[in-house]
């Protein structure tokens, strides 16, 4: 292989991440590797492997994440993980852009810590590539100190941020000791981690084994069966899980964790190569999930979900009934449903209320619940792709219309037209229920848009009826809504009228609830908005992709909260196929 080109990419907070280039001494293959390094390390480490593994027709990659090697940012740490894990999709994205290469022809192989954001990306953003290679995995770090995790939390909540220096020497990583010395001398390396990375290590890891099922991409584990930094019978079980047609396993029983610079790397090498000319030697296509409302692993867990609840789960749902209506959004909930307009409304304006001073505190702690929180970050991260979207299509002259198909009270629109005086955005805000049309009116009233927005009671699953939009809409919005139906029927029908009534080229703004910890509690204790138990059927990010390519559009970026549990996408009707998140 030819020396690496440096070059540097900008992520979406500004920052320059770092990032080498091997160009394929036969070019024209249009195939690609993605390197991601392992904790502590930086792309510069993989130069080795990259000549042993002699991909001549493979462009072959390898960043700096954030906090390493040559990237900017305190050595070792980042806001939180979700932010490494974006700044991957971020890279991908560019070399879609900017090296003209294709997902559907890339391989992933990610070490240790770097796997384990590998894994996120593919779980979380759903990427299109051909395979997925994790050595050594660092799903669960072995922590020696008795209840290291539980003390970390402490530490954080009440001393505030700080690092914690690694006690892994070279000499539990490899037994060749050249590659030991190669490890002490590199001033690149550096042996610390912020305790937010790896408290967040740890919870991402426990998702990624809870979900694994997620991941259908062809997948390689290389295990060491020496470890003496991560457990080997933690990566086993993430591998039966896998959701992967073809998922593969290689331990080489004599070696320590860092297994591309051991003693007889050769093994680890000529294994790797040939997975990779597997997943090359076949077609790119990926297993269809349109129609996962019928069999699968969620359909399997919303069934469950149906059967008669525990004892433990009517004395929740007692005393939520009871001492829980002291508190106003869990009375406004049995009244008008957990997952209905108003409570959103509720849940975005985060103002505890209820009987004085229990029922307050009760509504405080209802509203900080880990869903009502990503349901937050949800909205936030809507506004910066509606935002985004709108400032793009005004800079092309083009006149902005806004739909949202089941806009509830419509804040985020509204207050994101309040927040663009200088751009005459006209939004129809459309909803079935009439206390969500009085409620986005009164806002409407308040923030002084009355004249400039349509407010109408529609079926968001009637094509006919959103095709009929006049004027054509630019922006339409699908938030919450697909969420609450598991059949795929409702998701394709409203896909479908969205498609008819945008304009070509337009955009369609949509959220994915892939995952979320507390999937269990909402079926067992809370009720829907028609009164029933508020049993959801997760959809997988590949999944609500798919239904979203089959009517028309082209995923080019996507957002997720730091827990994993809210996506928000924007696609393109009609765009083009190459993107990295593409289906």
């Amino acid at each position: 292989m030819p020396p690496s080109l440096e070059h540097r990419f900008k992520a979406d907070d500004g920052a320059e991440l770092f990032y080498r280039h091997w160009p394929a001494p036969n070019p024209g293959g249009g195939k690609a590797l993605l390197l991601f390094h392992r904790g502590h390390e930086h792309s510069g480490r993989w130069a080795e492997t990259v000549e042993n593994l002699g991909l001549h027709d493979v462009d072959v990659f390898a960043w700096d994440q954030r906090g390493h090697g040559n990237s900017p940012g305190e050595r070792g740490a980042a806001r939180n993980l979700a932010q490494v894990i974006h700044d991957a999709n971020d890279w991908a994205q560019h070399l879609v852009n900017q090296h003209g290469i294709a997902m559907e022809n890339s391989i992933v192989m990610a070490h240790s810590v770097g796997a384990v954001v590998a894994a996120a990306w593919v779980h979380d953003y759903a990427p299109p590539i051909r395979g997925l290679i994790l050595a050594t995995p660092a799903l669960r770090v072995k922590l020696y100190i008795p209840l290291a995790i539980p003390a970390l939390r402490l530490k954080q909540k009440f001393v505030g941020p700080g690092f914690v220096k690694s006690y892994v020497k070279s000499r539990v990583l490899t037994h060749d000791n050249t590659q030991a010395r190669a490890y002490d001398s590199d001033a690149q390396i550096f042996k610390q981690i912020a305790v937010n990375i790896l408290l967040d290590l740890h919870d991402t890891s426990k998702r990624l084994l809870d979900d694994a099922a997620a991941i259908t991409t062809p997948t390689l584990i290389l295990s060491a069966g020496k470890d003496w930094v991560v457990r080997l019978d933690t990566q086993m079980e993430f591998l039966r899980r896998l959701g992967s047609s073809i998922k593969q396993l290689e331990v080489f029983p004599k070696m320590y964790h860092a297994i591309f610079h051991e003693a007889g790397r050769e093994a680890v090498v000529a294994r790797t190569r040939t997975f990779i000319d597997e997943c090359f030697a076949r077609p790119a296509k990926r297993d269809s999930l349109v129609n996962a409302d019928l069999g699968g692993y969620t359909r399997t867990e919303y069934d469950l979900l149906r059967t008669p609840s525990a004892l433990r789960w009517k004395l929740t749902r007692l005393s939520l009934k009871t001492v829980g209506r002291l508190s106003y959004g869990i009375r406004l909930g049995w009244r008008e449903g957990f997952d209905s307009g108003v409570m959103l409304d509720h849940v975005y304006q985060n103002r505890p209320r209820g009987f004085p001073l229990i029922g307050k505190a009760i509504d405080k702690n209802y509203l900080s619940a880990v869903g009502w929180r990503g349901i937050r970050v949800r909205a936030q991260n809507l506004r910066v792709l509606l935002e985004t979207e709108i400032r793009a299509q005004h800079a092309a002259g083009k006149a902005v219309h806004i739909l949202d198909i089941a806009a509830g009270a419509g804040r985020y629109v509204l207050e994101t037209m309040k927040a663009l005086p200088e751009v005459p955005i006209r939004a129809t805000l459309r909803d079935y229920k009439p206390a969500n049309l009085d409620a986005a009116r009164e806002l409407a009233r308040e923030l002084n848009l009355s004249d400039r927005v349509t407010i109408e009671q529609g079926d968001a699953f009637d094509r006919a009826s959103l095709a009929r939009i006049a004027p054509k809409p630019t922006i339409a919005i699908i938030s919450g809504l697909l969420e609450l139906f598991p059949e795929n029927e409702y998701p394709r029908r409203a896909l479908a009228g969205v498609s008819d009534a945008l304009e070509p080229g337009g955009a369609l703004i949509y959220t994915c609830q892939p995952w979320h910890p507390q999937v269990e509690f909402i079926a067992r204790a809370l009720t829907n908005r028609e009164g029933n138990p508020w049993i959801m059927r997760r959809r997988t990010q590949q999944e609500m992709d798919q239904l979203v390519n089959e009517a028309g559009f082209r995923k080019i970026d996507q957002q997720i909260d730091e827990w994993g549990i809210f996506t928000v996408s924007i696609a393109r009707r009609g765009g083009s196929s190459t993107s990295v998140v593409s289906s």
